[in-house]
């Protein structure tokens, strides 16, 4: 059965009458396009209204969309010649997080990724897409790398936030978000970020110190999760859609604050409903932005950095 948030009811209620038309024709070999062609351009039209007023509480179900492309997806559709690289050099490798070497328009980076499973048995191997601190030690190490052979980092943040599990924290998990924070501020390559589902907290920040943040428009960016803003500020989860409107994590939002830098237009009906267009779209805002950053001298480019990152939060009384 289809995967179904409630706003897109009858999206998928005119896409059933579509398909059993389709069927009906096949089956029985009728001329049905007159029927279904009004069908089909009020589902383009609903689509299109439905999707530009969600409310932030339903951008946070559209980037929690279990059909939404995941990292693994991007790398193969809005990269080439990918090679994974894995291990932290310290304790193991974290599957939550992905990296390795790649092309981007034939520009050599290091991409480094939050993955998410699909099923049961592949969340509980990625962990739900929450890092370990070795999966923040393994970036760290590829954008080293990265560094020392002068390519653009590129990252793609799509997770709940770190693992807050006793075994993490007992391995330094706050040390190790610390840790790349400090590394990414300094790195003397070019760094690129884009939020393409769910960006929480800390573990989201932890690969999101860029020169360029990109997000897509139906992703999220977040220091905690409505259900836990509400859980905190209210003592009830129920009140999730109040939090998600006072936390503004939405990409308006955040681009409105300075928090984000491009905002990625998704297809009609969100990424999931064409991946293959979302990830044009990625691709093309990664180009984009790389290229904005990649000529600028290592000092021009570390104090842009830093300066962009210390004005966020900064206000004026009037």
């Amino acid at each position: 059965m289809a995967f179904e948030l409630e706003f897109e009811k009858p999206l998928l209620d005119l896409e059933r009458q579509i398909t059993h038309l389709k069927r009906l024709a096949v089956d029985q070999r009728l001329d049905v396009d007159a029927e279904i062609e009004p069908l089909a351009q009020r589902l383009t039209e609903l689509r299109r209204d439905i999707y530009r007023e969600l409310t932030p509480m339903q951008r946070v179900q559209v980037a929690r969309h279990p059909r939404r492309p995941f990292a693994w997806d991007y790398l193969h559709a809005a990269f080439t010649d990918f090679l994974e690289l894995k291990g932290d050099r310290l304790f193991r490798d974290d599957p939550a997080i992905v990296g390795g070497w790649a092309r981007l328009d034939g520009r050599p980076v290091v991409v480094i990724t939050q993955q998410k499973g699909r099923d049961t048995k592949e969340n509980l191997f990625r962990n739900f897409g929450m890092p370990h601190p070795e999966g923040y030690r393994k970036a760290l190490r590829l954008m080293h790398m990265a560094e020392r052979f002068g390519a653009p980092v590129v990252t793609l943040i799509d997770t709940p936030g770190a693992y807050p599990g006793l075994g993490a924290e007992e391995r330094g998990q706050a040390e190790a978000i610390a840790r790349n924070l400090e590394e990414m501020a300094r790195l003397r390559t070019p760094i690129v970020a884009a939020v393409i589902g769910e960006g929480g907290s800390g573990g989201a920040l932890a690969l999101g110190l860029a020169d360029r943040v990109l997000i897509f428009e139906n992703a999220i960016y977040s220091v905690i999760s409505p259900e836990g803003c509400a859980a905190i500020l209210w003592k009830d989860a129920t009140q999730k859609e109040r939090a998600a409107q006072a936390l503004r994590l939405t990409a308006d939002d955040l681009h409105a604050l300075g928090i984000v830098d491009t905002i990625i237009e998704e297809p009609a009906g969100g990424a999931h409903a064409s991946p293959k267009r979302a990830a044009a779209s990625l691709r093309s805002a990664l180009i984009a932005a790389v290229n904005e950053v990649v000529d600028l001298p290592l000092d021009t480019l570390r104090a842009q950095r830093t300066e962009k990152f210390l004005r966020m939060g900064q206000f004026a009384e009037g």
